[in-house]
């Protein structure tokens, strides 16, 4: 009986092995049939593309002027930024003052100036520094050497933090330091910000809407495409349906359809968007040599790069998910 037991459950424990070693390679066989088959929709959805370059090539050129002029605003805007240092310095506040004001209690005031949080940086112009630049630009140099007395205030320059963004904060800050003791007079064109700040506002969000506008299109473009593609290809996904496909299954070569065109799409809109930069580049620079090179060309960085290519991507997929989900799902294919 014993022996007979044990023969018995032997065999179980083989059989145990058998199952455990099947089941992992039924595991492992599920992953190279997954990658297969998405290897096998990427790549036959490129042929399918090239097999057809009339239409692709149509599609493609659309939506990368599409996307090339939402990135040329874009870098429009980023160059202009470029301006936002030196226009933030014309909105500094200028503070002269008093007569008896020493040099040493001027640099203790602009000390505590400098520890206020909204202050973005504080210069001292002593009254022999603002007698000398008077003297070299205002071309009076032989009067001024008739001066006894230098008339001159101290001065002191405060550059404001955020001028273009923040102007009740501005105007805050102009009030408390006119209101100091030390402080004679003190000047701020409040005209100049307000107009900065406006042009800033309508950059930013002329930028969102176009954005935006141009994000719909190339889903709507991308959209399209597959659609038409989803219509030529009619009896081959009716026979799919018929012998037991998934929706899932027959959508995956209508996706990467649409990330190749995205793809392509994003790579020929940046060389689009770089090529007029260097066209412009030459002409920006005789002007920013007249200004003291004042304003560098910018360029797309290898970031915003990835972001404009996977955004394209992106836009492109989004289209043809949203067509194929209507097309497989609520129209009859068979």
């Amino acid at each position: 009986m014993k022996q007979t037991k044990s023969t018995k459950h032997k065999p179980q424990t083989k059989q145990d092995g058998r199952k455990n070693t099947s089941s992992g390679g039924d595991f492992s066989s599920k992953v190279e049939a997954y990658r297969d088959q998405h290897a096998h929709a990427l790549f036959s959805s490129l042929g399918r593309m090239v097999a057809s370059p009339f239409a692709s090539i149509v599609t493609i050129v659309v939506l990368a002027i599409t996307i090339s002029l939402a990135g040329g605003f874009y870098m429009l805007v980023v160059n202009l930024q470029q301006l936002t240092g030196s226009l933030e310095d014309s909105n500094q506040i200028s503070l002269f003052l008093k007569e008896d004001v020493s040099d040493a209690y001027a640099n203790k005031f602009a000390d505590s100036i400098k520890d206020n949080a909204n202050v973005q940086s504080v210069k001292v112009i002593s009254k022999e520094q603002g007698l000398a630049e008077f003297e070299t630009y205002s071309g009076f140099g032989s009067a001024i050497n008739a001066l006894e007395v230098n008339p001159l205030p101290i001065v002191i320059q405060v550059l404001p933090k955020d001028t273009l963004e923040d102007e009740q904060g501005l105007v805050a800050l102009f009030d408390d330091l006119k209101r100091s003791p030390e402080v004679d007079l003190a000047q701020m064109d409040m005209q100049w910000v307000k107009r900065l700040q406006s042009i800033v506002a309508i950059a930013k969000r002329g930028t969102t809407l176009l954005g935006l506008m141009l994000a719909i299109a190339v889903i709507f473009v991308t959209g399209n495409t597959i659609r038409l593609e989803v219509h030529n290809r009619r009896d081959e996904i009716v026979i799919a349906k018929l012998v037991g496909a998934t929706n899932s299954f027959i959508q995956r070569p209508f996706l990467y359809s649409g990330f190749w065109i995205g793809l392509v799409s994003g790579v020929m809109a940046w060389f689009i968007v770089t090529i007029m930069m260097l066209i412009l580049k030459q002409s920006v620079e005789t002007l920013s040599a007249l200004y003291q090179d004042a304003f560098k060309m910018l360029f797309f960085s290898y970031g915003e790069t990835f972001i404009l290519l996977g955004i394209s991507c992106l836009l492109a997929v989004l289209g043809s998910c949203a067509v194929l989900q209507f097309q497989l799902r609520y129209t009859k294919l068979n």
